[in-house]
């Protein structure tokens, strides 16, 4: 009970009445953000205008909903509040949002107005009384010249990810809509970035407003760590599904640039055994609504989309963004970014890219601040051992289903002469021989990077296998810091970390493979045996040569049979993605409509 007190005081501390605090513990919010803390207590003190800028997933629909909330007079029907946001998944997310706010709230109703639905059954709905309306560009403009909607007498102008709906195309309609609008209300700008685009509306339709920013502009979240791969563009698809192996427990939302690209992607997945999908603007509402509900419940693990349709995306465990393909507006690359990380956990941003596009990612370093640490993509041995190493962490996580144990007599017969070794040894081979045999011979995957030109393993380095990491408290930066003031080799000596959740994958130079084995023989870190050996895949050939059709990197993802592991897209092709399936099957005019 104290603890319920201590954040509710939090928040009335901003000045929220007992309605919303109410809300506000029943939801289960237990301290103000960042953003909510800034813009609140002005806006529920002046009738201003505000710019605010703040990365996605930081609170901003309650930054600007409860201010609103509190502000409009629920005994009148008349409109006084309009929230304009670019999709319609994220106009049905903050419509949702206030309703949870405003529940305790009598008689204040708040409704959604989108394109995919009956515009005479949104109209009916305004005209029952609707202080606020929460609208996507199109359809706002659209009912306004159907005479549908009255906004001459609104107070309060809300424009949410007020950057993504300039991108998308949307400044006409904005400003068509703006000058329905009296002149005396308050514009509350909300944004991740602040383009040039975005400073012209605030210069046009806002009169001396409050700025507010958390952290800096356009830069990207401090819990989101960037790193790019260096791959030939006929190799991206095979590269996406290598990197999906070696994070078994990935959650991630996969970026493409079109939804032909996004379909295609997303049917080569699920057709190579992954549990993915694709969100896109051609699909229906109901489907995308589908789709949304299964990547929450983790039915789908690997989300494939648009930017624009990935603008409803409300996840909090995120774990990866994949960028496919970089984005043609760099400043779009932060709202990818943006949905990992999120509720003060870690995520990564993965970049697959040519040769020919890496001047891009020195571009995205600049805008958001950042920098970018190149990776490889990981061997098939490599995998291997992500895969063995989860596996056994499974099993060892496990809760015993004692529904089993009438059956443990006859078991116990038949494996009564097999020491405890020897059935350990049976079981990861039933379980793991048909993967290992899998990718034993997949082929190296890396182009040549910016930084290493075309020595790579050839550089004279050695791979390390180190039995410690995520859930030992370490990323890749903490590791990397260990390492060199264990070895105390220098400052860059120590390269291409890469963490798991119970080891990890380091490089040296390899003059130093005898004191560094030397130096952990007997190591223990806070009563732990570290073991550090040299990676299997360390001395292996790197590039050269045809391979069979097999060797495309593989795929093992999706649930595991009763029959043990299943290798996935085996056989299927050596390019990237294959084949030319799924999308529209043609290209539309508008090049905004494409991205949807």
């Amino acid at each position: 009970m104290r603890l319920i007190l201590n954040y509710m005081n939090k928040f009335e501390a901003l000045g929220l009445s007992e309605a919303i605090i109410k809300a506000v513990d029943e939801m289960g919010f237990e301290t103000p953000s960042e953003v909510q803390e800034k813009a609140i207590p002005i806006l529920l003190d002046e009738d201003t205008d505000i710019v605010a800028l703040a990365q996605t997933g930081t609170g901003k629909t309650a930054a600007f909903g409860f201010p609103l909330i509190e502000k409009v007079d629920s005994d009148s029907r008349i409109t006084q509040g309009l929230i304009l946001s670019p999709t319609r998944e994220l106009c049905l997310q903050i419509t949702n949002e206030l309703k949870n706010y405003s529940k305790f709230v009598k008689g204040l109703r708040t409704v959604a107005v989108y394109g995919g639905a009956s515009i005479h059954d949104q109209s009916k709905e305004i005209k029952r009384g609707a202080q606020i309306i929460v609208a996507t560009p199109g359809r706002m403009q659209d009912m306004i010249n159907r005479k549908m909607v009255d906004i001459s007498n609104i107070g309060y102008c809300v424009l949410d990810e007020a950057d993504e709906m300039l991108n998308m195309g949307f400044y006409e309609d904005i400003t068509a809509i703006l000058s329905h609008t009296p002149e005396d209300k308050s514009t509350w700008l909300f944004s991740a970035t602040m383009p040039r685009e975005v400073s012209t509306i605030a210069k046009r339709f806002m009169h001396d407003p409050v700025e507010i920013t958390v952290g800096h502009k356009n830069t990207g979240s401090e819990n989101v760590s960037h790193e790019y791969y260096v791959v030939n563009s006929r190799d991206r698809y095979a590269a996406l599904k290598r990197l999906s192996d070696a994070n078994p427990d990935i959650f991630s939302v996969i970026f493409c640039r079109t939804k032909r690209d996004t379909q295609k992607v997303a049917e080569s997945l699920i057709e190579d055994g992954y549990n993915a999908a694709a969100l896109h603007g051609d699909l229906s509402q109901n489907q995308r609504d589908l789709v949304m509900k299964s990547f929450r419940n983790r039915q789908i693990q690997m989300l494939v989309a648009t930017d624009v349709a990935a603008r409803g995306i409300d996840v909090n465990d995120i774990t990866h963004v994949i960028n496919y393909q970089l984005p043609d507006e760099i400043e779009t690359y932060t709202h990818r970014s943006g949905r990992t990380g999120r509720a003060g956990k870690n995520g990564v941003s993965m970049v697959i890219v040519s040769k020919s596009e890496l001047r891009k990612i020195k571009t995205v370093e600049r805008i958001i601040k950042k920098k970018f640490e190149e990776k490889e993509i990981p061997s098939g041995e490599e995998i291997c051992q992500v895969q063995l190493f989860h596996l056994a962490n499974d099993i060892a996580k496990a809760e015993i289903d004692h529904e089993i144990d009438s059956y443990l007599p006859s078991i116990n017969e038949v494996l009564k002469d097999f020491s405890k070794e020897e059935l350990i040894k049976k079981f990861f081979s039933v379980e793991f021989s048909r993967f290992h045999n899998y990718y034993k011979k997949a082929k190296d995957l890396n182009a040549a990077g910016e930084s290493r030109g075309d020595s790579r393993r050839s550089d004279g380095s050695t791979r390390y296998f180190i039995n410690i990491g995520e859930k030992d408290g370490f990323d890749w930066m903490r590791l990397k810091d260990f390492l060199k003031e264990t070895l105390d080799l220098g400052r860059d000596a120590v390269s291409r970390v890469d963490v798991k959740e119970s080891f990890s994958f380091f490089n040296t130079d390899s003059e130093h493979q005898d004191n560094i084995l030397a130096i952990f023989e007997d190591f223990k870190l806070e009563g732990r045996k570290v073991n550090v050996e040299i990676s299997k895949d360390s001395g292996r050939s790197r590039g050269g040569g045809r391979r069979g059709r097999d060797n495309n990197g593989g795929g093992f993802k999706g649930k595991r049979r009763s029959d043990g592991f299943k290798p996935k897209g085996k056989g299927r092709r050596d390019n990237d993605s294959g084949g030319d399936r799924g999308g529209s099957g043609r290209r539309d005019r508008r090049k905004r409509s494409d991205r949807r």
